[in-house]
This record gives structure tokens, C-alpha cells and sequence, in this order.
């Protein structure tokens, strides 16, 4: 080696100098060693350095280019197992960095496609990335994009949600499956959204289906008469000013469990659903919200996984279509719509919220039917009673079998102050898409005990609106306080409790 003949010569010239002590000579010999090593061995013991910008690539179903940068400190190659379909702009490269092309044509196979690409160099290093891309069943809807517009569209969700005070839902009309009277309510009016204005309501929950009737199964585009009624229903919303949120509900189609073919099927019908919305309603400022579902039923991580992922193509399509969609709030359902099963969405939970590329414009939905004894039995069930009265200091004396015996005041407001503390104090907005009760008093045994029961069940009304409220979170009653026949307001008792949960003033019924 040259550094050791230099060292040789330099090393004889030393102790041919008799001026130097034995001591002295051994000291310089050393650090000579030394410093010899370090410039002989530079390079070779450099750190090995292998590092991909990413470790998971998912090209959608239509087709894309997507940049990867790797950055190697040698030689590198790339092995791609997938030719056939996947197309990587450079396969080999040395020290440095490189920006490396990964793309993919539509895919028409009818099932998702994955490849993993392995990256190796030559210093021993070797990563992996996935890449998949999902199968286009149907074409895309997103055929009139348009830049983003963020007129009128400034607030975040947090305070989208603070200005909710008291919403409803138009319960059983536009989510039923055979038309919007199916299920006996009439056509929604111009003259319902004013009363329930007048009501005190400042936000409508518009439940709508898509897919079961108002789709064409082969080609996935919705009825064009079904999405103008749409547009119709939430202009109507539009013209008293109040917030609106439109979701899918009952469509039967999104299956948490799901795997292969068929989980391939619901991205799909996702994708197509919102693209198609989202479009129509598009041109709404920011107090019309969209919600990716309804009550998903999922418990499982792996269930909650594909939840998540059914969430982020909504997400994704919804943002597609640009002009307004682009900042609008967009609300996903927790697992079950439960508060207990939410903590998969929390911070730093697995799988945690799906990923929005525009900041604070999430909300996460839960509903609240708790207890069920209460809230949704109409008479005693083989695991329980029924329980017609509600509260800790509303107790029936002549019917104590059907009294509640727990989840009472302070379980609802522990309940909402631990919501709140999980994830609105974390940056995530709360909205509770459906809270209400069954109405007992028609089987209570006494006319004292039947107002007793409906004063039970107003109590519980005002209380979850206050206990929400008290703790940011945003209440949609589910149904009630208004006959749809007549479109007046048909309940005092609990609309008045409502009203005063939400920090409103009592209404003067003699008007």
C-alpha cells in the first residue's frame, strides 16, 4: 500500500534523528498510525446509506405518475416483479440522490393489483416498497374538475362545528329505499325547513341513499333526477341559513369485513358515489358538509382498517372534484358510530384518522343511544327491561321494575367530558350525528306515570344537548317535536327542553 511505503520512509528518517528519546519516538509513531489509517480507510468505512422516500405507493385505479426520490451513498439497483403493468423510469443508479418516475395505466383486471419493488445497493442496504393499485369497475365520475375555490369557505371544522347549536335529521325519507315517501313521510318542503327554523333548529342532517335505487349498477352513475332533488333539498337548507350535512345512509353496500373481490367492489362504489355528489353539490359554501356514512359496522382492527380506507377514498374524491370541495369539511363516522370504538381514530391510535391533505376540515361522528333500555326498547327484552323513566330524580314509585338503574346524568356527562378530552382538546371536531328515545308512556300503568315517562324522556333531550354542547360537541336530535303531515310544531314538552339545552330561549306557543 502507498500510505505504508510513505510510512516506512518517514519512519526510518525518525530514528536515523538522534536529537529524539526513545519515549518521544514511540508517541509520534503512534499518531503517524494513526492519522495513516483514517486517510487510507475514508470511504471504506463510511456509514452505508440506503434510504426511499417511500414504503407504500398507492396508484389509484385510473392511472398515475408518482415521483420516489433514493438517496445511497453506492451503487443501487431496483427489482421490479411487475413489468408487465408497473413502469420505473430508472432501475439503477450510483452515490446520491435520484428522482425515480413509478407509474401505471388504469387497471381493467377487475381485482387490485400489488407489487413489491425492492431497492438493494451494493453496501449491503436493501428496502421494500409496496405498491398497489386498486381495480377500475367503473369509470370515473370526476370528469369536470375544476380549480380550487376558497370563497366563503374559510372557517375550520372546529368552528363549522361551534356554530351548530341544535340540528335534526329528516328522518325516514330521503335514505329510504323505494323514494322519498317509502317510508310515509311526505316530501320534504321549503315550508319544513322554515318551521324547524322557527324551531330553534339551526342544522339539518339530510340522511340520503344512492345505490340501492337511484343507481345503475353496471356503470355506477346515480339517477341525474335523483341528485337534482338533492341539490333541491339542501338549497332549501341553503335559503334559511342553516348548516347542512348530507351522507349515505342505507345503501348496504360498505361491508367492513369484506375482503378480495368484494372489498375491491364497495372502494369502488365509494369512489363513484362522491365523485358524483360532491360535483352537484359542489358550488355550496361551508355550512354544507359532507359524511363519507352512516352507522359502519366495524369492531375489529382489521374491520376498522377497511373503515378507515373507505373513508380516505372519500376524502380523496370529494377533494378530486375541486372549486369548493376542495376546503369543504367533511365528516367520518366512528366504528359503529360508538364513542367507545372512536379511540381507533384518536391520536396515535391504530389505524388513527385518515389523511386530508387540507388542514382542520375533519370532523369525526358518533351517536348517542345510551341507555338502550331507555332510548331504544318499546317494551321488556329477554336481557333486559324496559325502562320508561329516566334520571336520578325521576322515579316511578307505583312502576320501580321499569325505572333506569344506570347510565343516568352522570354517565352522559363523564361520558361527553371524556369525548371531549380524547379528541376535541386534540384538534378533532365532535359531532353527534343522532341522539333520542322512544316514547314509553303509552305503557305505563298509570296516567301519572305516562307524564312522568314523557317528562323522563324530555329531561334526557335537553340534557344530552347541554352536556354536548358544555363539552363542544355539536347535537343532531334524530326525529320528532314535528308533525311531517301538518309541518307544525307538535311537542312543547320536548322542544322546550331542547331549546333550553342549547342555550335558546323558550318559544311562545300561543303565536
Amino acid at each position: 500500500m502507498i500510505f505504508i511505503k510513505s510510512l516506512s520512509g518517514k519512519i526510518e528518517a525518525l530514528t536515523s534523528n538522534k536529537s529524539y528519546g526513545t519515549g518521544t519516538l514511540l508517541i509520534i509513531l503512534l499518531v503517524m498510525v494513526f492519522l495513516a489509517g483514517c486517510k487510507e480507510d475514508g470511504n471504506d468505512n463510511a456509514v452505508p446509506e440506503l434510504s426511499v422516500s417511500v414504503s407504500e405507493l398507492t396508484i389509484p385505479a385510473e392511472g398515475s405518475k408518482s415521483e420516489v426520490t433514493i438517496t445511497c451513498n453506492n451503487t443501487w439497483r431496483i427489482g421490479n416483479p411487475a413489468l408487465g403493468w408497473l413502469q420505473i423510469s430508472q432501475t439503477s443508479g450510483s452515490n446520491g440522490t435520484a428522482s425515480i418516475e413509478v407509474s401505471a395505466g388504469v387497471n381493467s383486471t377487475g381485482s387490485t393489483r400489488t407489487a413489491i419493488v425492492t431497492v438493494d445497493s451494493d453496501n449491503g442496504q436493501s428496502r421494500r416498497v409496496k405498491v398497489s393499485q386498486a381495480a377500475q369497475l367503473y369509470p370515473s365520475y370526476n370528469t369536470s374538475p375544476i380549480e380550487p375555490d376558497a370563497t366563503g369557505m374559510g372557517s375550520t371544522a372546529m368552528e363549522i362545528n361551534a356554530g351548530i347549536k341544535l340540528g335534526i335529521n329528516i328522518w325516514n325519507t330521503m335514505e329510504t329505499p323505494y323514494g322519498e315517501t317509502g317510508w310515509g313521510n311526505p316530501l320534504i318542503t321549503q315550508n319544513l325547513i322554515d318551521v324547524l327554523k322557527e324551531g330553534g333548529f339551526n342544522a339539518i342532517r339530510i340522511p340520503c341513499q344512492y345505490w340501492v335505487s337511484h343507481a345503475n349498477k353496471e356503470t355506477g352513475k346515480i339517477d341525474d333526477s335523483w341528485l337534482d332533488r338533492l341539490k333541491e333539498v339542501v338549497q332549501y337548507c341553503v335559503n334559511d341559513d342553516m348548516y347542512v350535512l348530507v351522507n349515505d345512509h342505507h345503501d348496504g353496500f360498505m361491508d367492513c369485513k369484506a375482503t378480495g373481490a368484494k372489498l375491491d367492489s364497495i372502494k369502488a362504489i365509494q369512489r363513484v358515489i362522491w365523485e358524483q355528489v360532491a360535483t352537484k353539490l359542489r358550488d355550496f359554501d361551508e355550512k354544507v358538509m359532507f359524511a363519507s356514512s352512516n352507522e359502519p359496522d366495524a369492531k375489529t382492527l382489521v374491520e376498522v382498517t377497511n373503515l378507515h380506507d373507505f373513508h380516505q377514498i372519500f376524502i380523496d374524491a370529494v377533494r378530486s372534484t375541486g372549486g369548493k370541495n376542495a376546503y369543504r369539511t367533511l365528516v367520518i363516522q366512528a366504528p359503529n358510530t360508538s364513542l367507545d370504538l372512536a379511540t381507533f381514530f384518536s391520536v396515535g391510535a391504530n389505524p388513527g384518522l385518515p389523511v386530508d391533505k387540507v388542514p382542520d376540515k375533519l370532523m369525526l361522528e358518533f351517536h348517542y343511544y345510551t341507555p338502550s333500555n331507555f332510548c331504544i326498547l318499546t317494551g321488556d327484552a329477554s336481557w333486559g327491561k324496559e325502562w320508561r323513566y329516566w334520571g336520578a330524580n325521576l322515579k316511578s314509585t307505583t312502576d320501580p321494575e321499569h325505572n333506569s338503574t344506570a347510565y343516568e346524568e352522570d354517565y352522559m356527562e363523564s361520558t361527553f367530558q371524556l369525548a371531549k378530552e380524547r379528541f376535541v382538546d386534540n384538534g378533532i371536531p365532535l359531532l353527534m350525528g343522532e341522539f333520542g328515545t322512544e316514547n314509553h308512556s303509552a305503557n305505563c300503568p298509570t296516567p301519572a306515570d305516562s307524564i312522568l315517562s314523557l317528562n323522563s324522556r324530555a329531561h334526557f333531550l335537553g340534557h344530552a344537548v347541554r352536556t354536548a354542547r358544555a363539552n363542544k360537541i355539536s347535537p343532531f336530535l334524530w326525529a320528532g317535536v314535528i308533525d311531517r303531515g301538518t309541518e307544525t310544531l307538535d311537542n312543547q314538552r320536548d322542544l322546550d327542553s331542547l331549546r333550553v339545552g342549547a342555550g335558546l330561549p323558550l318559544m311562545d306557543w300561543d303565536d
